[in-house]
């Protein structure tokens, strides 16, 4: 007999709606372009044709609707990992888990999930109002290390090889690295984005290395990391999603990448004067690829 989730393990709204999301199944595309930014979303969405349905909860932004006759939706996750895996498991069991009887499907649908956010450059020659397509994402957050099945889906090799090389703290969780669907960004890259690895930070300030008043353990990380190659792969910029919506995705059967706008160059220490056009140009082009 198929496994029946409990009521405690996966949360329905008395509408029918999913927790945090409050999305029912049916409600969201295959085809779903994910931002950190709430406000992002109808910004996203101006691009669609219409507007089929429109919710709210928290953060938690969602609008499905049409792009040149193809169904789409974009949904808010906030910021960090721990959105993300609200985001990402919510998503799924939306697609793969049937609601009344709380058992996963025989069938399991793949979607293909997009980030587009901001970024910073650790490379001196990734200027910013460019963007970058996250070939692998490294992950300082540990999420995925909670998850049975994270050895299958990550570049050992590279972890450590990185752990080694930066002489990785006993204290801090174990970074873990995972690829992009090879499947999107193929789709993706005919807009000749800048390619790399993105670090995905459990914060904004000691986490990337920023000193205000707290110092951080190790104040020569970010040269480290700018250094670093691991094959072909050097080690490009960070945010603050990526990560996790690689691991996740992985698996769980689906497919993801990240494109972000680089907003700020570490290295340089520049910040984008208007980086709102740049992220509007990169919309448009995530959607055009995805149609």
């Amino acid at each position: 007999m198929d496994r029946r989730i409990e009521e405690s393990e996966l949360i329905i709204n008395k509408d029918g709606s999913v927790f945090h999301l409050h999305l029912k199944p049916g409600e969201i595309a295959d085809n779903i372009i994910l931002v950190g930014d709430p406000g992002r979303v109808k910004t996203v969405a101006s691009f669609f044709d219409d507007v089929e349905l429109e919710h709210s909860n928290r953060e938690f932004v969602s609008i499905t609707g049409k792009y040149k006759g193809q169904r789409m939706s974009v949904v808010a996750t906030g910021i960090g990992t721990d959105n993300i895996d609200i985001v990402v498991n919510e998503l799924d069991a939306l697609v793969n888990v049937d609601f009344k009887s709380r058992t996963v499907n025989k069938e399991l649908k793949k979607l293909n999930l997009v980030r587009i956010g901001t970024s910073g450059s650790l490379q001196k020659d990734l200027p910013v109002d460019s963007c970058l397509l996250s070939d692998k994402a490294i992950g300082f957050d540990g999420l995925l290390n909670f998850y049975a099945g994270r050895n299958e889906v990550v570049d050992i090799a590279f972890e450590e090889s990185f752990r080694k090389e930066l002489d990785w703290n006993p204290l801090l969780t174990a970074p873990y690295v995972v690829d992009a669907s090879d499947e999107l960004i193929k789709k993706l890259s005919v807009n000749g984005f800048n390619q790399g690895v993105t670090i995905s930070a459990p914060g904004f300030y000691g986490p990337q290395g920023r000193v205000i008043r707290l110092g951080i353990q190790d104040e020569d990380i970010n040269e480290k990391i700018s250094k670093f190659k691991h094959e072909q792969h050097r080690i490009t910029n960070y945010e603050m999603e990526c990560s996790a919506i690689y691991g996740l995705s992985k698996l769980l059967g689906h497919n993801a990448a990240c494109v972000c706008a680089i907003i700020a160059n570490r290295k340089a220490g520049e910040y984008s004067k208007d980086y709102k056009p740049v992220i509007k140009d990169l919309i448009k082009k995530v959607l055009d690829s995805l149609v």
